[in-house]
């Protein structure tokens, strides 16, 4: 959607970014020790690959975590943009675990691709669907940083899906017990 922007727009809007603090990650709800072990073979250090954007396949990329606590009822995945131009980060996809402790997901499993394993649930994202809304930077915009957030929660939502951010900041009213996080990057020159 947005490779088409002229770069001289996305240059333009170069310093406009979220705060690094603005994410889910540093909300005072999500206080919890940084114990979670995320790992992805797309998330590597490198840029994404291509396959996991908007220029791509637009899968999700592979994720998995582990060291959940034995009594988190919940694992919640967020993926936000910390460098949209937006006041606050972009919300890339929700994911609820209901099964609750450690984990994975395959590629394609949040973009709709492949079907979600038994027990989770995908959350709505910043542009109002049920999916992974793949990196889309305007070009000239600069790097930006997709923040694969992970949350064990001591206790799962009751019901419904989670509908967004604001649900899920929500269902971290009753504890996070433990959280970790990976960071993969793409850029349009």
């Amino acid at each position: 959607m947005l490779e088409h922007l002229p770069a001289g727009i996305g240059r333009l809007l170069r310093s406009f970014r979220p705060h690094q603090e603005d994410l889910m990650f540093h909300d005072p709800r999500a206080e919890a020790p940084e114990t979670l072990t995320v790992t992805s073979a797309a998330l590597n250090g490198a840029p994404l690959p291509v396959e996991f954007t908007e220029d791509g396949a637009r899968l999700s990329p592979p994720l998995s975590w582990s060291g959940v606590p034995d009594e988190a009822e919940a694992v919640l995945v967020v993926v936000e943009d910390a460098d949209s131009p937006t006041p606050k980060p972009l919300v890339h996809a929700v994911v609820l675990d209901r099964n609750g402790g450690d984990g994975a997901l395959e590629a394609g499993q949040i973009s709709g691709h492949v079907e979600p394993p038994e027990g989770v649930e995908i959350g709505r994202n910043s542009f109002l669907s049920h999916s992974y809304l793949p990196p889309d930077p305007p070009p000239g915009h600069g790097p930006h940083r997709y923040v694969f957030q992970v949350f064990a929660l001591s206790e799962a939502p009751k019901s419904g899906r989670i509908e967004g951010r604001a649900a899920a900041l929500k269902a971290m009213k009753y504890g996070v017990l433990a959280k970790g996080l990976r960071i993969g990057t793409y850029e349009r020159s």
